[in-house]
């Protein structure tokens, strides 16, 4: 397990769950002068967008953050992105708070499986940065606060070796293994089966640094190069183009980890599997667990002295529903009442 993992763990995950937002929030905005008291406006879009980015990347919040440490557990994790949502007058609730973790980990899980290269992860969390500096462009503060952060990855991460990238990337997708929630978008492209499982590219550009597969050389002992046999291959490998940049500023070349829901596409989570399933899923999110308790103690103690926005005097908190009807909202949340029944049922079987 690495201890370097969380910092680029926690990042991208959070640049998703803001590309989520973002989009939900831009679908429901209401034009300023028609708007209702209760109706999303663009201003209140851009300012949920600031109040969170703020909040992500506070000062001492990403000190402690880059500090060498394991993961945090699922649990945990989870704790810390529910305080971030609500960092501002948005509200979400249970239904569309568990579609928008769904979500932000599988999109990371299929950027994390489709990295070229390990190294390679740091450019994703590099386009994820450079996305967020674009929802914060009129806000010089705010922006310093990423710029920041950009500089701590830089040197950090900027002199580590193959392997320890490659420790890095193996400790995520432990992280990521038992989840496999179907994406609509994923499913519509063919990149996700049907079960939630990936399916991985065999064509396209070789990581910078290789060659195409294809030839096989051979050496002699004193490292000649005595003799050459090609081989065909069954997938459509290119060269790369070019290595992505590792500055503050440049061409990233990966696309991997830019925004998905930029062009305008309806974004669905797949709920799949036994009663077991569900259980499961309630169990990880509503019941207590006394394993988690010092470490959360510890994330409570840590985000307390966040500024984490909350709706006063005359002000009410503005509801984002991240499902396309209510009807799906409606239905999302019997399934997760089912599944909290159910696992009370298995806790006690003998009432």
């Amino acid at each position: 397990m690495s201890g370097r993992a969380l910092p680029l763990l926690f990042l991208n995950l959070g640049g998703e769950m803001l590309y989520i937002l973002d989009q939900r929030l831009r679908a429901q905005s209401i034009p300023g002068e028609k708007a209702r008291k209760d109706e999303w406006t663009d201003v209140d879009r851009k300012r949920v967008m600031n109040d969170i980015i703020t909040t992500m990347f506070n000062k001492k919040f990403m000190e402690e953050l880059f500090k060498p440490q394991e993961l945090y557990s699922k649990k945990a994790l989870r704790t810390v992105y529910d305080r971030l949502a609500h960092a501002s007058i948005m509200r979400l609730n249970q239904a569309s708070m568990d579609k928008l973790y769904d979500l932000m980990t599988m999109a990371f899980k299929y950027q994390v499986l489709l990295c070229p290269r390990p190294k390679d992860i740091l450019l994703v969390t590099f386009n994820h940065l450079d996305a967020i500096k674009d929802f914060i462009r009129d806000s010089p503060g705010i922006l310093n606060q990423v710029d920041e952060t950009f500089r701590q990855l830089i040197e950090v991460y900027g002199c580590l070796s193959a392997g320890e990238f490659q420790l890095i990337r193996q400790t995520l997708l432990l992280f990521f293994q038992d989840m496999h929630i179907r994406v609509s978008i994923f499913l519509k492209d063919k990149v996700q089966n049907s079960n939630g499982r990936f399916v991985l590219p065999i064509s396209g550009p070789v990581p910078w640094g290789t060659e195409v597969p294809g030839l096989i050389r051979m050496y002699n002992r004193n490292g000649d190069e005595v003799k050459r046999t090609e081989f065909t291959t069954d997938g459509n490998y290119i060269p790369p183009q070019r290595e992505g940049s590792f500055d503050l500023y440049g061409d990233r070349v990966l696309k991997l980890g830019t925004n998905m829901y930029s062009v305008s596409r309806p974004v669905e989570t797949h709920m799949s599997g036994s009663s077991k399933n569900l259980a499961s899923h309630a169990k990880e999110n509503v019941a207590p667990n006394p394993i988690a308790k010092e470490e959360l103690n510890f994330l409570a103690r840590l985000l307390g002295g966040l500024d984490i926005k909350k709706p006063g005097g005359s002000e009410t908190g503005f509801r984002l529903n991240l499902f396309t009807t209510d009807e799906e909202e409606e239905y999302a949340q019997a399934v997760f009442r089912l599944g909290f029944v159910i696992k009370c049922h298995v806790d006690s079987p003998g009432d």
